[in-house]
Parts: structure tokens; C-alpha cells; sequence
């Protein structure tokens, strides 16, 4: 019993709380702990997910000349392919910036297309996301001037789009019965 009245009175003398108040605290403290230890993720397991979650920058490829229906599979969708998209007809590797290009990003459906009237237009309809410029404005005109100086001086053109892939014919197809 007197280590018990000890305790008690060390307890009220160094914290100037009852023993009832002082555990009580503690309790809530441990709690309280407990509960904000477990929103956070441990520090391997942190490292784990970021290397997941990352994708391998790598070094622009180019692709040439390519549809609008061959652009569409860059889009981001597939982490193995770059992420792709075209002004004025010039495509340019926008990887590094996946966080805004990529799947999920605010500008991810500019990705996989021409999307110069959408910039022209500072526009996020769909409707707009193409590449045919005609009708725009001196002023749209300007803007999509300034985007594209913009991705010339931040990305690497990696191709260019043409409306047809030029028909190759096959000796099969030139030979008359």
C-alpha cells in the first residue's frame, strides 16, 4: 500500500494532475497513437509502392509518320508505350509529364490525339479534339501558336501525322489472270 500512496503522490506532484486524470491522458495518448500510426504506410513498404507506381522514363522514340487511328493506342492506357500527342499535326513524346498526359491527369484526353482545336479553343469538349483548325479566330489562332512553342520547347517531336498511310500494293494485287 505504500508503494501504491507513493506513486500516487510522485504522480499529482510532477504533473499536478490526479493519478485518475494522469491515466487517462496516457490512455488517450496510446489511442491517439495508434490510430495516426496507421494512416501512414511503413517506410519499406512506401518504397514498394512508389517502385510500382513508377514508370521508367525513357528515351523518346521516333515514330514517324502515323495516322490518327495509329496515335490513339498512346494514349497512356499501356505503360509499356509512350505517352503521345499531336499540335498541328506534329506528335510529341509528353511522358515526362504523364501526371498531367497520363491516364487520370487533367489534361488526359489530349493524350493519344491531335488536340489542336482544343487547345485553340481552351477547350475540353470532345467535340474538339481534333486536329482541323479551319474557322479559328486570329486571337484562337495565337493561343494554339503559344502551345505549340511551348511543347517544341518542352518535348521532343518524336513524328508526324498523315491522313492515310500510303497503300502499299503486293505483286498479288498488280498481276492480271
Amino acid at each position: 500500500m505504500a508503494l501504491y500512496t507513493t506513486i500516487t503522490d510522485a504522480i499529482t506532484e510532477y504533473s499536478g494532475l490526479s493519478p485518475t486524470a494522469f491515466f487517462t491522458i496516457s490512455a488517450m495518448m496510446v489511442v491517439v497513437y495508434k490510430i495516426v500510426s496507421t494512416m501512414f504506410v511503413a517506410a519499406d513498404d512506401y518504397v514498394a509502392v512508389k517502385r510500382e507506381q513508377q514508370f521508367t522514363l525513357r528515351e523518346p522514340v521516333q515514330i514517324g509518320s502515323i495516322t490518327e487511328e495509329e496515335l490513339r493506342p498512346y494514349n497512356g492506357s499501356d505503360p509499356n508505350k509512350p505517352l503521345l500527342m499531336a499540335i498541328k499535326g506534329k506528335i510529341y513524346d509528353v511522358s515526362r509529364s504523364r501526371m498531367f498526359y497520363g491516364p487520370g491527369g487533367p489534361y488526359a484526353l489530349f493524350a493519344g490525339r491531335d488536340a489542336s482545336r482544343a487547345l485553340a479553343l481552351m477547350s475540353f469538349e470532345p467535340s474538339d479534339l481534333t486536329g482541323d483548325i479551319s474557322g479559328l479566330g486570329a486571337s484562337e489562332l495565337e493561343v494554339l501558336e503559344d502551345w505549340e512553342a511551348k511543347f517544341e520547347e518542352k518535348y521532343v517531336k518524336v513524328g508526324e501525322l498523315v491522313s492515310e498511310r500510303p497503300s502499299t500494293t503486293t505483286e498479288d494485287e498488280t498481276k492480271e489472270d
